[in-house]
């Protein structure tokens, strides 16, 4: 479950999780596995716009470095799109 404390979330941080297609490429190409996905999430500290209009930046840490975690709400289904996740070098 995300966590519900600090930052104020929005109603879409406690949406289900729906992963996209690009999603599963990076998973490989940058060594991460979906478990620990839901876990730099879990443990994500804040978010801020991304420049694609309609998605966010969700801050994060995996194996001790910095992460970016790109999500998209969509309304129409009420899920949380994850479309893709990086280290930032930041931090």
């Amino acid at each position: 479950m995300r966590r519900r404390t600090s930052p104020e979330w929005p109603d879409w941080w406690f949406w289900d999780l729906e992963f996209s297609p690009h999603l599963f490429k990076r998973i490989a190409d940058r060594q991460f596995s979906e478990t620990d996905l839901r876990l730099m999430l879990e443990e994500a500290t804040g978010y801020h716009r991304n420049h694609e209009p309609g998605r966010w930046a969700i801050t994060t840490r995996h194996l001790g470095a910095p992460w970016e975690v790109i999500v998209e709400p969509d309304a129409a289904a009420n899920v949380l799109v994850v479309v893709t996740a990086y280290p930032t070098g930041v931090g």
